[in-house]
């Protein structure tokens, strides 16, 4: 008796998962609109009555389907995307067919099953083209956007930068005896292993010998790689409106050229034989003069090949109409209206011109004497 309600417990547990046949066809090749995206995931497309079916037994969401190829003795997981799949055929991503080695057309069994939230995945890259992502971490995380389960042995691919890169499924955990996991709604830490036909790069001995140079010293000068490029080459110094530059400058431009003769020179004093000014016969007048060497001022900009300082001010030019308008805002007026005083009283035109002048007294022409009397 017991072992009749044992067997009768295992049909209805049975008869409550879904386990049909299908025909399998690529997802490009689903009813509707074109939609390549589909194919890098790992989401499938079944028929409506499967959909029906499912809804009348007690599975677990959400929903994961189990994909079996019987003769090939392969199995992955995948959830599902849509219900709109003409009656019979089921439509899976390529990658998908390709794991499973399916045939456009072959019969696939599918059925429910339940998943454990993937905690760590192991990727293997296919390819060295993967070490060119800057940022891995962040692909990997909107691809797997896409994915409801992976499956240890999967080899799934994803599109970045119109460029498809294919990644294996070494290793998940938690480890069930399904070999899959789920990856909806959890955080997963990836390890990543050296893609493949990857080389490790070879180190040296540990001892370097010193690069020669042609001349001693590379082209463009010796080189400070710390700090920033106006920090190398010391701009503060060479700028042009720097204090440095312009001390040098005015220090080159003082000295003197030429030699000095002392006005009152003594005899038997070595002074210099003036030069006399008029050409001498059998001596040559084109003799080219030696430049003075400029020994202060600003140092030339040394840079190395290939590379530009964009360092110095900037000095916008005026144009004919930025001239005009300072014409013209020289000629305006720039003090007009009336003066005030601290009294608040308005000042006067005639008063600022008599200020500080006594005022004139009318003289008559009679003239008048010291004793009083009239003149």
């Amino acid at each position: 008796m017991y072992h009749m309600a044992r067997s009768g417990m295992m049909r209805g547990a049975a008869a409550r998962r879904f386990d049909e046949y299908f025909r399998c066809y690529p997802i490009i090749m689903a009813p509707g609109a074109e939609r390549p995206d589909l194919n890098y995931g790992s989401k499938i497309i079944l028929p409506p009555s499967t959909l029906q079916k499912i809804s009348q037994l007690h599975v677990q969401w959400p929903l994961m389907m189990e994909l079996v190829n019987g003769e090939k003795e392969r199995q992955t997981h995948a959830g599902v995307l849509e219900f709109v799949a003409e009656e019979g055929r089921a439509y899976i991503p390529q990658w998908m067919m390709q794991t499973l080695q399916l045939d456009v057309g072959d019969m696939i069994q599918i059925k429910t099953t339940s998943l454990e939230l993937a905690k760590m995945v192991k990727l293997q890259p296919q390819s060295t083209n993967f070490l060119d992502i800057s940022d891995p971490k962040a692909v990997l995380e909107k691809a797997f956007r896409n994915f409801a389960t992976l499956t240890r042995g999967d080899v799934f691919n994803f599109e970045y930068n119109d460029e498809v890169y294919e990644v294996a499924v070494l290793e998940v955990k938690p480890e069930t005896e399904n070999m899959g996991v789920c990856m909806i709604e959890t955080d997963v830490s990836v390890e990543f292993a050296p893609p493949v036909g990857y080389v490790e790069p070879q180190r040296g001995s540990g001892t370097s010998t010193p690069r020669s140079t042609k001349g001693g010293l590379p082209v463009g000068g010796v080189m400070h790689p710390q700090g920033t490029m106006a920090q190398s080459i010391n701009y503060d110094a060479i700028a042009p409106n720097a204090t440095a530059a312009a001390a040098g400058a005015r220090a080159v431009s003082s000295h003197f050229l030429s030699e000095g003769h002392k006005l009152n020179a003594k005899k038997g004093s070595k002074a210099p034989t003036p030069k006399p000014s008029t050409p001498v016969a059998g001596t040559s007048t084109n003799a080219t003069p030696i430049p003075p060497r400029r020994t202060n001022g600003p140092m030339p900009l040394r840079l190395p090949p290939n590379k530009l300082f964009f360092g110095y001010e900037v000095k916008p030019f005026n144009t004919d109409a930025d001239k005009e308008a300072e014409k013209e805002n020289a000629a305006r007026p720039h003090f007009a209206g009336q003066g005030q005083t601290l009294r608040g009283v308005v000042k006067r035109k005639d008063e600022g011109d008599g200020k500080g002048k006594a005022p004139e007294k009318k003289t008559t022409g009679e003239g008048r004497r010291l004793d009083g009397r009239k003149a």
